[in-house]
């Protein structure tokens, strides 16, 4: 596939519906088919059936442009893709979620998606899970979406509530009417059949109610995860922990509570824009906990800087700032080679950008130069 197109070869897309059911590396190698980027989880995905395969810790990532633009820079996403495919990330259990509400997937077209998709799956799929998000207005349009995604080798579809009108936007009651967005869940897994996580935001709620949200699990039985955005998350947590028809990934959204979700075992995984500027000490942070035991010393690395620096992207008190943050502090960490989100989302001012550059550097990570940032910000002296 060059490095700006959509790759059409019927033998790849071949290739890749094999292996999204045939299992590992080592079936592709028993065929005479390459191993690389193409690899599937190890065990068939059975709707209903119980399993773990898909707790992952994903990082919700976003999406690079050209400087200077609002186009895909696939190049950089190839880079940015290997970067989260390295072992420090995989072994610990990390996962790829591309096109989440990180990576715009409200203002991506269906075929940036893919291209995203296929480059994450050549990259890292030889080492771990891939999921795509999929958004758009309508829900035929989604589902044609998210058969395109199943159909470049995606091991499961990121969903988001519907966008669209004030009705469902805005005024939307997940109690009083849950069918808004159960009618969507179905339609695409009946569409795919893949494994769903939930990204449980939208309407008159900022998060799900518990209510409706164990409604979606106990109707559909694709979903494998539930990313942790509830109007209480100890309950919710709880509430999975309890469920008996099959287990669903408990995955903490922000990394301010992983620690305690941790020690709470409502930790099966993530679904985090965190992990794109601050992966290396967050894995630490976790394996001391979760692997170690050693909950003191996993107090020390979120203490020293770490936890601030999280924190500080969320901050809320100069306006909602967390995409814009992560993407910032993305390119701040020279992952990626602009800052920008698509308008009309905020762009970050300069001084909130240098905040962000002092809580990266308080945490002991590298930031690119001061004439780097003057690139993006000609303000910047």
């Amino acid at each position: 596939m060059s490095e700006d197109t959509i790759r059409e070869d019927g033998n790849t897309l071949e290739r890749r519906r094999f292996l999204q059911y045939a299992g590992s590396a080592a079936v592709a190698s028993a065929v005479g088919l390459p191993a690389s980027g193409l690899a599937a989880p190890s065990e068939p995905f059975v709707p209903g059936v119980s399993t773990h395969q898909y707790d992952k810790m994903f990082v919700a990532s976003v999406t690079p442009y050209r400087p200077g633009t609002e186009e895909i820079d696939a190049t950089a996403f190839r880079n940015y893709m290997r970067y989260f495919a390295q072992p420090k990330f995989v072994d610990a259990g990390g996962g790829i979620l591309v096109s989440p509400e990180a990576g715009e997937a409200f203002y991506t077209t269906p075929q940036e998606k893919v291209l995203l998709a296929e480059i994450a799956l050549e990259e890292a799929g030889d080492k771990t899970i891939v999921f795509s998000g999929s958004m758009q207005n309508t829900t035929k349009a989604l589902l044609e979406e998210a058969k395109a995604l199943k159909a470049a080798g995606v091991h499961g579809i990121f969903l988001m509530p519907p966008i669209g009108s004030i009705d469902v936007v805005g005024q939307w009651d997940p109690i009083k009417n849950p069918e808004v967005w159960l009618d969507q869940i179905r339609a695409v897994a009946d569409a795919v059949g893949l494994p769903i996580i939930l990204h449980p935001t939208g309407g008159m709620n900022y998060a799900l109610p518990l209510e409706t949200a164990m409604k979606y699990i106990d109707a559909v039985p694709n979903i494998v995860g539930y990313k942790m955005i509830t109007a209480d998350r100890v309950a919710m947590g709880n509430a999975l922990r309890a469920y008996k028809k099959r287990h669903v990934a408990i995955l903490p959204a922000s990394a301010a509570s992983m620690h305690e979700s941790i020690l709470r075992d409502h930790f099966d995984g993530t679904v985090s824009g965190s992990w794109n500027y601050a992966m290396e000490p967050t894995v630490d942070a976790i394996i001391a906990a979760r692997d170690e035991g050693n909950n003191d010393k996993a107090e020390r690395i979120w203490a020293d800087g770490l936890l601030s620096l999280h924190r500080a992207v969320g901050n809320r008190e100069q306006g909602y700032r967390l995409h814009s943050g992560y993407k910032v502090t993305t390119w701040l960490r020279g992952l990626i080679p602009s800052p920008f989100l698509r308008a009309p989302q905020r762009r970050l001012p300069i001084d909130q950008v240098l905040e962000l550059r002092a809580a990266v550097e308080n945490a002991h990570l590298e930031v690119i130069s001061d004439a780097a940032i003057s690139k993006a910000y000609p303000e910047y002296s």
